[in-house]
């Protein structure tokens, strides 16, 4: 089964785990705990399973599942994929079995493009040598501030054929970023009735570096209290640059989503 999302930057989502723990500050208000435990609410099979209310809520256990697993194989119009919407795949608590069966699913559908965010960066370092990575599957990480950059530095150790780097929630400047061997970055603000606010001394400061480095530079929102209050345009206009996908040919073209 897949969704399709009102993410900016992606078709739809496939999510064959659900569920997540807090693990720093861009988490503190995650939208998708916030919806876990509305979807448990109402019923839905898939968000039945507690996470640890310390770091976790209601419907927002990490869970597997095998009947999701094989989806993509029966899209038949290429995608462009969010994996995990609603998880992480490297988190501690998804087996290293099941991190290679989806991977294995994405190698086996080179129609579609993946794009799969972490905030477990070490992990995925020490297990990307056991993975493949073919050319349609994007591997980034979330970065949120100064402190976190240091996850840019184990997805330079991944393979991919396309790295990204997702600084959303954006909470602080991001100085001492090295966007050395990244191919994109996507920057916007927090949203929610907590939402913290967005300086657009870092967002100018995070583009002007894409432009100077040839990084594709993707500014998603302002935020506030809902993710289209302040709207997308950064001075003057739409920054919506992506990298090149694979259609299943062995060409390359052109990214456009909407």
């Amino acid at each position: 089964m897949s969704h399709r999302s009102r993410i900016e930057w992606t078709e739809t989502t496939w999510n064959p785990t659900t569920g997540c723990d807090r693990t720093s500050s861009g988490c503190d208000n995650c939208y998708a705990l916030t919806l876990a435990k509305r979807l448990k609410a109402m019923g839905a099979a898939k968000y039945q399973n507690d996470g640890d209310p310390r770091t976790s809520g209601p419907g927002f256990g990490v869970t597997l599942h095998e009947d999701t697993l094989a989806a993509p194989l029966r899209w038949r119009n290429p995608r462009l994929v969010f994996v995990n919407s609603m998880s992480d795949l490297f988190h501690a608590k998804v087996p290293k079995d099941f991190v290679s069966r989806v991977f294995d699913i994405m190698h086996a559908t080179p129609q579609h493009t993946y794009q799969i965010l972490t905030k477990r960066a070490t992990r995925l370092a020490r297990m990307a040598h056991l993975l493949p990575w073919p050319d349609n599957v994007w591997m980034g990480v979330s970065v949120e501030n100064n402190k976190t950059i240091q996850r840019i530095n184990h997805l330079r150790q991944v393979p991919a054929a396309v790295r990204f780097v997702s600084a959303e929630p954006l909470l602080g400047p991001l100085a001492d970023i090295d966007l050395s061997h990244i191919d994109w970055l996507i920057a916007g603000g927090e949203s929610g009735p907590q939402a913290r606010p967005l300086d657009t001394a870092w967002v100018r400061d995070l583009r002007d570096r894409c432009l100077r480095e040839g990084v594709s530079f993707f500014f998603k929102q302002w935020g506030g209290r809902t993710p289209k209050a302040g709207g997308r345009v950064l001075d003057g206009r739409v920054w919506d640059e992506m990298p090149e996908r694979r259609d299943g040919s062995d060409d390359f073209r052109k990214l456009s989503v909407g």
